[in-house]
Protein backbone atom coordinates (compact mmCIF):
# COMPACT_ATOMS: atom_id res chain seq x y z
CA UNK A 1 0.00 0.00 0.00
CA UNK A 2 1.92 3.27 -0.86
CA UNK A 3 2.39 5.84 1.80
CA UNK A 4 -0.80 8.15 2.52
CA UNK A 5 -0.43 11.42 1.38
CA UNK A 6 -0.89 14.60 3.52
CA UNK A 7 -3.80 17.23 3.17
CA UNK A 8 -2.43 19.97 0.80
CA UNK A 9 -3.67 22.67 3.66
CA UNK A 10 -2.42 25.80 4.65
CA UNK A 11 -3.86 27.30 7.56
CA UNK A 12 -2.70 30.30 8.64
CA UNK A 13 -3.40 31.54 12.82
CA UNK A 14 -2.63 35.24 13.86
CA UNK A 15 -1.64 36.73 16.88
CA UNK A 16 -0.35 39.72 18.75
CA UNK A 17 3.23 39.47 20.37
CA UNK A 18 2.47 40.23 24.13
CA UNK A 19 5.23 41.80 26.58
CA UNK A 20 5.34 38.57 28.39
CA UNK A 21 7.01 36.82 25.08
CA UNK A 22 9.86 39.36 24.76
CA UNK A 23 13.42 38.95 26.11
CA UNK A 24 15.13 42.13 27.66
CA UNK A 25 15.95 43.07 24.28
CA UNK A 26 12.32 44.06 23.73
CA UNK A 27 12.42 40.98 21.04
CA UNK A 28 10.29 37.41 20.90
CA UNK A 29 12.32 35.35 22.97
CA UNK A 30 13.68 32.42 20.86
CA UNK A 31 11.79 29.63 22.55
CA UNK A 32 8.54 31.07 21.78
CA UNK A 33 7.84 30.43 18.57
CA UNK A 34 7.84 27.12 19.21
CA UNK A 35 4.28 28.27 21.14
CA UNK A 36 3.44 30.03 17.97
CA UNK A 37 4.02 26.99 16.30
CA UNK A 38 1.62 24.96 18.60
CA UNK A 39 -0.73 27.71 18.31
CA UNK A 40 -0.92 26.98 14.63
CA UNK A 41 -0.77 23.51 14.64
CA UNK A 42 -3.95 23.45 16.87
CA UNK A 43 -5.59 25.51 14.37
CA UNK A 44 -4.90 23.35 11.61
CA UNK A 45 -6.80 20.56 13.01
CA UNK A 46 -9.41 22.55 14.28
CA UNK A 47 -9.52 23.45 10.42
CA UNK A 48 -9.74 19.66 9.43
CA UNK A 49 -12.75 19.50 12.27
CA UNK A 50 -10.85 17.55 14.90
CA UNK A 51 -9.01 18.65 17.96
CA UNK A 52 -5.88 17.54 20.19
CA UNK A 53 -8.66 16.94 23.15
CA UNK A 54 -10.62 14.20 21.03
CA UNK A 55 -7.41 12.66 20.27
CA UNK A 56 -6.15 12.44 23.74
CA UNK A 57 -9.91 11.34 25.14
CA UNK A 58 -9.11 8.33 23.03
CA UNK A 59 -5.84 7.88 24.95
CA UNK A 60 -3.76 8.74 22.02
CA UNK A 61 -1.18 11.59 22.22
CA UNK A 62 1.72 13.25 19.72
CA UNK A 63 4.52 14.29 21.22
CA UNK A 64 7.40 16.45 19.76
CA UNK A 65 10.21 14.33 18.47
CA UNK A 66 11.94 16.77 16.68
CA UNK A 67 11.92 20.83 16.25
CA UNK A 68 13.78 22.95 14.71
CA UNK A 69 14.09 27.00 13.63
CA UNK A 70 15.31 28.82 11.84
CA UNK A 71 15.36 32.93 12.66
CA UNK A 72 15.71 35.37 10.61
CA UNK A 73 14.23 38.34 11.98
CA UNK A 74 13.43 39.45 15.09
CA UNK A 75 9.30 39.98 15.86
CA UNK A 76 8.84 42.72 18.62
CA UNK A 77 6.38 43.87 21.24
CA UNK A 78 2.56 44.93 19.79
CA UNK A 79 3.35 43.05 16.36
CA UNK A 80 1.25 40.92 14.77
CA UNK A 81 2.03 38.36 13.49
CA UNK A 82 0.62 35.09 11.03
CA UNK A 83 2.00 31.30 11.76
CA UNK A 84 1.54 29.33 8.70
CA UNK A 85 1.52 25.64 9.08
CA UNK A 86 1.50 22.91 6.80
CA UNK A 87 1.40 19.25 7.28
CA UNK A 88 4.67 18.02 5.21
CA UNK A 89 4.39 14.38 6.03
CA UNK A 90 2.54 11.65 7.10
CA UNK A 91 3.60 8.44 8.03
CA UNK A 92 1.74 5.43 9.96
CA UNK A 93 3.02 6.76 13.36
CA UNK A 94 4.07 9.93 12.50
CA UNK A 95 3.77 13.35 10.85
CA UNK A 96 5.98 16.41 10.19
CA UNK A 97 4.51 19.93 9.99
CA UNK A 98 6.64 22.97 8.47
CA UNK A 99 6.18 26.59 9.47
CA UNK A 100 6.38 29.77 8.55
CA UNK A 101 6.32 33.02 10.88
CA UNK A 102 5.64 36.56 9.26
CA UNK A 103 5.06 40.03 10.88
CA UNK A 104 1.42 41.28 9.61
CA UNK A 105 2.26 44.26 8.37
CA UNK A 106 4.76 43.92 5.57
CA UNK A 107 4.81 39.95 5.28
CA UNK A 108 8.30 39.60 5.97
CA UNK A 109 9.65 36.21 6.73
CA UNK A 110 10.90 35.99 10.40
CA UNK A 111 10.75 32.51 11.26
CA UNK A 112 10.71 29.14 9.30
CA UNK A 113 10.75 25.76 11.31
CA UNK A 114 9.29 22.23 11.63
CA UNK A 115 8.50 19.65 14.18
CA UNK A 116 8.01 16.12 13.99
CA UNK A 117 5.21 14.05 16.02
CA UNK A 118 5.25 10.65 17.24
CA UNK A 119 1.69 9.06 18.05
CA UNK A 120 1.72 6.97 21.05
CA UNK A 121 -1.28 5.49 22.62
CA UNK A 122 -2.27 4.77 26.26
CA UNK A 123 0.86 3.94 28.68
CA UNK A 124 2.88 6.22 26.41
CA UNK A 125 3.99 3.64 24.07
CA UNK A 126 4.22 4.04 20.27
CA UNK A 127 1.37 3.09 17.82
CA UNK A 128 0.20 4.00 14.71
CA UNK A 129 -2.16 7.64 13.82
CA UNK A 130 -5.50 6.15 14.77
CA UNK A 131 -7.95 5.40 11.12
CA UNK A 132 -10.15 8.25 11.45
CA UNK A 133 -6.62 10.87 12.21
CA UNK A 134 -5.10 9.49 9.26
CA UNK A 135 -8.26 9.98 6.82
CA UNK A 136 -8.99 13.60 8.42
CA UNK A 137 -5.06 14.29 8.00
CA UNK A 138 -4.47 12.31 4.24
CA UNK A 139 -5.54 14.37 1.17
Amino acid sequence: MPPPQPTSRVVEARTRVIYGDTDQMGVVYYANYFRYFELSRSEFFRSLGGSYVELEKQGFGLPVVEANARYRSPAKYDDVILIEVKLAELKRASMRFEYVVRREANRDELVSGHTVHACIGPGGKPTGLPPEVMRLLSA
